[in-house]
């Protein structure tokens, strides 16, 4: 377990190293939504972002704390305000839960530096509460767990609707919500660098396509977030599939049948946006490169419209990347270009498309994470110039939407002293 004094005196290292050189963002309120967009501090809120699911547990390394730091550094340097990451790891050596309710505080003093150095840079975090997959224990640890205690489990999806393996899930989301920071002192649930919670990365229950299964769970969880945090925005972590509630979207479902329902999940009255996923090399791997750009660029621009007609929220492109195999890198370029042309032309005109974030930023010493996606700003400067472009030109709507409002207050003001 880690000293809390050295790791305190490791933070207050950092500030005196950094800290001159840091801008922190005057962005200090809860973001929320109205209708189809994001509302900070009075006016829209449009971002380009970044996932870095390994922040926490290498941050609870003290001697890697400063890849941590520097990450930041460089996501801010290039204009990112938003990052995705993960607040679970399910048993295992290094598991932020050993066992249901068991926790390592070591792991949880890691997460509590990535919320505390995220505020420093001015970056909001999305933190993911469980996983679809293995990978960091997930769904398969927790129906483990109510194996171990006798349960009668019959598949993975039995996290869905077991009473226990629920009340397991439902404790993790209450004892992270009200985590208190070490560092900081301040409740999770209580902290706006926080922008939301996400219920599952890539949630998919393919033991019931026809989506009752998930529907429930959704609405369950949900609304036992909103009665431990009701300062917080709350997304589901979909990657846009379609079910019943729009059949003749169904087409873009690749014939895969996940149990999810973009449109009834996000209908929920909790869920306060809508999110998809884009990896056109892993969904039409036997397709040219030409036709899986039309692919997303089809799959983005449905989205969007289906989120502005008929869920009225707002949609971020929360995870979209492309293997460094098989095509080189201007080949990820052209997805980043299409993808980011696709928020701008929405965004522009204040529309739901909110942003980005691309899967994922790494940062330089930390190999062991690459898996063929990985962004190292240092290693391509086209690509850093592209995300940055982007970055900026989000900003720019943000600053424009904050003068109109500013406008419009004046012109109130002046109307209300002339009457």
């Amino acid at each position: 377990m880690r000293n809390w004094g050295l790791h305190l005196l490791l933070v207050l290292f950092l500030f005196v190293q950094h800290g001159t050189n840091i801008k922190v963002s005057a962005d200090n309120e809860f973001i929320s939504s109205n209708g189809v967009h994001f509302i900070l501090n009075g006016s829209y809120y449009y971002a380009n972002g970044f996932n870095a699911y390994w922040l926490m547990v290498v941050a609870s390394d003290p001697s890697q704390t400063d890849k941590v730091s520097s990450l930041f550094q460089e996501a801010v340097s290039n204009g990112l305000a938003l990052a995705r990451t993960w607040a679970f790891n399910d048993g295992g050596s290094q598991a932020l839960q050993f066992s249901p309710g068991v926790y390592n505080e070591q792991m949880f003093q890691g997460l509590d530096f990535v919320i505390y150095e995220a505020g420093r840079y001015g970056i909001k975090l999305i933190l993911s509460l469980v996983n679809n997959y293995k990978d960091y224990g997930g769904k398969s640890q927790y129906v483990n767990w109510a194996r171990d205690q006798g349960q009668s489990i019959s598949s993975d999806d039995d996290f869905y609707t077991n009473s226990l393996v629920k009340g397991f899930y439902k404790n993790h989301i209450n004892t992270v919500l009200n985590r208190r920071n070490s560092i900081t002192g301040v409740s999770y649930k209580d902290d706006n660098t926080i922008m939301a919670w996400e219920l599952m990365n890539e949630a998919r229950c393919t033991s019931d396509p026809s989506g009752n299964t998930l529907q429930a769970w959704i609405t369950e969880m949900a609304s036992y977030v909103k009665s431990v945090d009701t300062k917080h925005l709350l997304e589901v972590g979909l990657e846009g599939f379609y079910g019943e509630s729009a059949p003749a979207d169904k087409q873009f479902n690749l014939t895969v049948k996940l149990g999810t329902d973009f449109i009834a999940n996000n209908q929920i009255p909790s869920i306060d946006f809508a999110t998809i996923h884009l990896y056109p090399d892993q969904w039409i791997p036997d397709s040219d490169e030409e036709t899986q750009q039309a692919f997303s660029e089809n799959w983005i621009n449905t989205h969007i419209q289906d989120t502005r007609a008929i869920l009225q929220k707002p949609l971020l492109v929360a995870e979209f990347g492309w293997k460094n195999t098989g095509f080189d890198t201007k080949t990820r370029e052209e997805l980043l270009r299409s993808v980011y042309s696709d928020i701008y032309l929405s965004a522009r005109c204040g529309g739901v498309a909110a942003g980005s974030m691309f899967w994922q930023l790494l940062a330089e010493g930390l190999d062991s994470y690459r898996d063929g996606y990985e962004v190292v700003l240092d290693e391509s400067h086209t690509t850093a110039c592209l995300i940055s472009e982007q970055s900026q030109k989000l900003i720019r709507i943000r600053e424009m939407f904050a003068r109109r409002r500013h406008t419009k207050e004046n012109e109130t003001m002046n109307n209300n002293v002339g009457c």
